[in-house]
């Protein structure tokens, strides 16, 4: 399972190049609009700066904001021609009020560029993103845990009855491994993502469910390597040669 940030804060980005556990970085488009108004592109420009002042071939994904289809491929081409960088991906959602963006990851994929197929929360809209060609399936781990809530209970009551989804498609774990066993079977190149983290748990869970990737906030990486007794037996290391030396 390789680590990813998910964050477009050019200063949690440099940190985490330097901690050196990242192999990649998810942007989506409202981590974006937490950082100072700016071009998009410049800003991801920035993003690419930093990786290569890093000297560091990592991933990078960023989404299209177009909201039409036609619109999605020659924003998606530009994006690609405008920074040129090899490890790009373009995140294109997999749906939104029942329209299909399935088409979009086609084109692009047919073009050679990395699709990550975003905002899945199914078995079968992964299978359907590999299907189609995507390099990347992002599977949303805890919005999948959030669509059991109550105020979601129509909209889960209407798929349940429809046999479109069933109950253990809001447990993220269950959704991240049926996903891998799909795409294992059929769409082997694509690999999943494990986003919406927030916990170390969530990490160690969606890695053992399946994910080849969890992407997480900044805030969690620390929490992954720190530990009461790791400081006690360092100090104690410490401590120990210290008095040696004198």
């Amino acid at each position: 399972m390789k680590f990813f940030v998910d964050t477009a804060n050019l200063a949690e980005i440099e940190t985490a190049l330097a901690d050196g556990f990242i192999e990649g970085i998810t942007t989506n488009p409202s981590l974006l609009a937490k950082e100072p108004k700016a071009d998009y592109l410049d800003h991801m420009r920035k993003i690419v700066g930093l990786i290569q002042q890093s000297g560091r071939n990592v991933h990078l994904s960023i989404e299209v904001i177009a909201k039409e289809p036609s619109e999605m491929v020659p924003e998606a081409d530009r994006f690609v021609q405008a920074l040129g960088y090899e490890q790009l991906a373009i995140k294109v959602p997999i749906s939104q009020h029942g329209r299909c963006f399935t088409g979009v990851v086609r084109q692009l994929a047919s073009r050679g560029i990395a699709v990550n197929c975003t905002a899945c929360m199914t078995p079968m809209q992964a299978l359907a993103a590999g299907a189609a060609g995507a390099r990347y399936v992002s599977l949303f781990y805890n919005r999948i845990r959030d669509g059991f809530l109550d105020r979601h209970s129509a909209e889960r009551d209407a798929l349940l009855a429809a046999g479109t989804v069933e109950a253990d498609d809001f447990d993220p774990a269950h959704v991240v491994a049926e996903s891998y066993r799909l795409l294992k079977a059929s769409y082997p190149n694509a690999e999943i993502i494990a986003g919406s983290i927030r916990t170390v748990l969530d990490v160690k869970q969606a890695g053992l469910a399946g994910a080849h990737i969890v992407t997480l906030p900044p805030k969690i990486f620390p929490l992954i390597v720190a530990h009461y007794k790791t400081d006690e037996a360092v100090d104690s290391f410490l401590a120990d040669i210290g008095r040696w030396l004198n």
